[in-house]
């Protein structure tokens, strides 16, 4: 899975820059092995094309931007534990934790590391980092991204210009983040280790500095012996930030809510959405234009049908169903020049009469007749061996039809 790492400056770094200067961050990008493919210091919105092509994306925050704090809690856990956190940590909080991100580790000996970071400046992150194209964004606080070490506290510096930034981790679940604003460039590198000893007063430390500035620090210690027999120099390295950044156990992000979830990337479905969406239009339109068709031909068939009626019968003043009446007048001449229509009763009886004849059956043992609306109910007396099948196929030929609702019970109809 392609990630991307991004080391942002503090927040006050951020919002001291002039109208109009990008925000320039350290960034790496890592294959599905978690090797580093590539890296550098480029300005936020040029981190586009990475940012895209990442499956996720991970903040490095200023160790100075997250406070951690260690507290005591019961056993909570999901939402109980997200609606407790705020009145957990509001006696060590200068500010309203409403305005704040509160976010719980893991459980260790009945003690929680929660990490507190401003609302306003993770809102603005994830709104920049969805800006840019990003489909999951994860944000980490630095000082636990350092390796622990038992006999040792762990320290990184981010020089940004003048402006300094120290992550110290003091212990596994201990860290803290300190600016440093040098009043020359030139003694940056020793203000940046007088002011790490002062944070940590006792015991070794190891601090790694950017690999072009190693010299410059190493100089810089020389000029106090009391420094160099605590502070152990080593060249920083992308390798060490990414492996120790999976391990944390912190997404701060996850404080925002749904609205920093996973983003699904349309853009690879931008044009596929476009063509399917202009495809379902052009058939939309197809079918209605089919449909108008269709009916201006019905409404033009059925006004020949009425004009064709009312020329036949003039005397008629009310039409219908142009067709049925049609039927109906043609039934009663058939009955006033004697004669039968094929759904009288006399022709149905007669043609049933006439398909058992052709059964071989002799004499149909009929129980009962009944006529209604065009249809020849014929109840038979039980044991009769006729199937209806036997019986439709002599009926057919004579243009009718034949059902059997309920046993040794035929219904017969013009097919018509």
């Amino acid at each position: 899975m392609s990630t991307l790492y991004i080391r942002l400056p503090s927040h006050l770094a951020a919002e001291g820059l002039q109208p109009g200067v990008p925000l320039y961050c350290q960034y790496a990008v890592t294959g599905n092995a978690g090797a580093v493919e590539r890296d550098g210091v480029a300005a936020l919105p040029d981190m586009a094309e990475h940012v895209k092509k990442a499956q996720r994306v991970v903040l490095l925050l200023a160790a100075s931007d997250v406070t951690l704090l260690r507290v005591k809690m019961p056993p909570l856990s999901g939402a109980k534990l997200r609606a407790a956190l705020p009145n957990l940590v509001e006696d060590q909080l200068m500010s309203d934790p409403a305005e704040c991100v509160v976010v719980a580790g893991e459980m260790h000996a009945g003690v929680r590391t929660v990490a507190v970071v401003s609302r306003t400046w993770m809102e603005l992150l994830n709104r920049t980092m969805v800006a840019l194209g990003a489909r999951r964004v994860v944000a980490v606080p630095s000082q636990l991204c350092l390796p622990h070490q038992a006999d040792a506290a762990t320290a990184a510096v981010s020089e940004h210009g003048t402006d300094i930034e120290l992550a110290v981790r003091l212990s596994e679940q201990e860290g803290l983040g300190l600016s440093v604003v040098a009043d020359q460039p030139e003694s940056a590198a020793f203000e940046a280790m007088q002011s790490l000893a002062a944070v940590v007063p006792t015991g070794a430390i190891v601090l790694y500095v950017p690999q072009t500035r190693e010299r410059d620090y190493q100089e810089s210690l020389h000029i106090a012996p009391a420094l160099q027999e605590r502070i152990t120099l080593q060249a920083d390295s992308w390798q060490r930030w990414t492996g120790n950044a999976e391990r944390t156990g912190l997404d701060l992000m996850s404080g925002l809510g749904a609205a920093a979830g996973p983003q699904f990337n349309w853009r690879p479905w931008r044009w596929p959405l476009v063509l399917g969406t202009l495809l379902l239009l052009i058939n939309v339109i197809g079918l209605n234009v089919d449909w108008l068709r269709m009916k201006r031909e019905a409404e033009a068939l059925r006004n020949g049908m009425t004009q064709t009626y009312r020329n036949t019968f003039p005397k008629d003043p009310v039409i219908v169903d142009p067709l049925a009446q049609l039927r109906q007048k043609l039934a009663g001449a058939q009955r006033e020049s004697g004669q039968l229509a094929p759904d009288d009763f006399l022709a149905l009886a007669a043609a049933f009469n006439e398909a058992w004849a052709g059964t071989g059956q002799g004499k149909p043992p009929v129980g009962g007749l009944e006529y209604r609306e065009g249809t020849l109910t014929v109840k038979l007396k039980p044991g009769s061996q006729v199937t209806t099948e036997q019986l439709a196929g002599a009926l057919s030929s004579r243009n009718l039809a034949v059902t059997q609702p309920k046993p040794e019970i035929w219904e017969i109809r013009s097919a018509k």
